[in-house]
């Protein structure tokens, strides 16, 4: 530790704040001052710094700017960790903040150990999950522009006689749809265009997750974890991107916290409360898992598409699988009888979900199909 330098850098779009922490305990802890956030100029601090042969540890915020100076402080033979955002310690009566302060507060708080990392994916998983998240956003999208169109027409009193949209009838019944302002036709018809080039968008982007799964580290894992039930290949993928490595995970519930699907908390003595799940990590995972869960309000069995998913898979993938099959379609029914709420049913449902998932992952880490 004396031989140790700890680092805390508040990084922003152009500029670094850098503030140093000597490794002894109670060691001095100076702001360095700030550099422009470019690589040149980075690396002119690494060697600055460096220069007195001591060990250095390198640490800043998760936030938009992304891996790249993990990935260059990393290459130069340095120790550097992403920090946690929400994770980090802070004071109650602190009112003041600066990039100064935010500088030596990260090195002290690295120097002694009470920071928390996230995991830093590697380039081509980035890139996959970069993808991913690409198409959920073209799906927001999607919901959107259809919200605008069905919007107006429902404006102007045009009803769908039918019983659900988007069908190829409601579709057909959309070319019929006319009115008499020619201002408001073509309102009309750029509502139309706008939900077929998004949706025109989401197909490109889905074809592509396709197209690129298979050279992608993790696609035996895409592959095994459809063995699920209500874990089609969207879901899938999208759970395995944003959760990434799963063998940092020692148990299912590290996992389920990671996922914020655990129940938050505010216990003080003999009272006990205990709130709505905490919705930690990935929002995008938690959603995908809770549309899957959904699926479990049936009875267990084994449809045409899951029998489809599930040839060619090892049989201890199947065994998971249909063991966490008949465990939360019997858990579905027992929570429900009980007068469960059936948001609380089908959030406990994706949390178990997550249990299974973790271990059929496991599985083909450990054992590569």
């Amino acid at each position: 530790m004396q031989n140790s330098t700890f680092i805390g850098l508040d990084v922003h779009k152009a500029t670094i704040s850098v503030a140093v922490a000597r490794g002894e305990r109670g060691g001095e802890v100076r702001h360095w001052g700030s550099v422009p956030h470019r690589p040149d100029h980075v690396r002119k601090l690494v060697e600055k710094l460096a220069a007195d042969g001591s060990l250095l540890h390198f640490c800043y915020e998760a936030g938009p700017c992304g891996y790249g100076l993990h990935r260059q402080l990393v290459e130069a033979g340095h120790d550097c960790i992403v920090i946690a955002p929400s994770l980090i310690p802070i004071k109650a009566g602190d009112r003041v903040k600066t990039d100064r302060r935010d500088a030596l507060m990260l090195a002290k708080l690295h120097r002694a150990g009470e920071l928390t990392p996230v995991w830093v994916p590697d380039p081509a998983h980035e890139a996959m999950r970069d993808l991913i998240r690409a198409r959920a956003t073209g799906m927001r999208t999607l919901g959107k522009a259809r919200q605008h169109l069905q919007g107006f027409l429902l404006r102007h009193g045009r009803i769908y006689p039918g019983k659900k949209g988007w069908t190829v009838a409601y579709r057909r019944w959309l070319t019929t749809v006319r009115f008499q302002h020619p201002a408001q036709q073509i309102v009309f018809q750029d509502y139309v265009d706008a939900v077929a080039d998004t949706e025109a968008r989401v197909a490109r982007l889905t074809a592509q997750i396709a197209d690129l799964l298979p050279v992608w580290s993790l696609a035996p894992v895409v592959e095994a974890v459809q063995a699920m039930r209500g874990v089609a290949f969207i879901v899938a993928v999208t759970v395995v991107a944003e959760v990434g490595d799963f063998q940092r995970f020692d148990n299912p519930r590290q996992l389920m916290a990671y996922l914020g699907l655990t129940p938050s908390e505010h216990s003080s003595g003999s009272t006990v409360r205990r709130g709505g799940i905490t919705k930690a990590g990935s929002g995008l995972a938690r959603r995908a898992l809770i549309e899957g869960a959904w699926s479990y309000r049936m009875q267990a069995r084994v449809s045409r598409k899951l029998h489809d998913r599930i040839e060619g898979l090892p049989q201890a993938v199947r065994d998971i699988a249909w063991k966490g099959q008949l465990r939360m379609c019997h858990r579905y029914r027992q929570l429900v009888a009980a007068g469960k709420a059936k948001v609380i049913v089908i959030t406990a449902i994706a949390r178990e979900m997550v249990g299974f998932i973790w271990a059929i992952a496991r599985a083909v880490t450990a054992a590569p199909i």
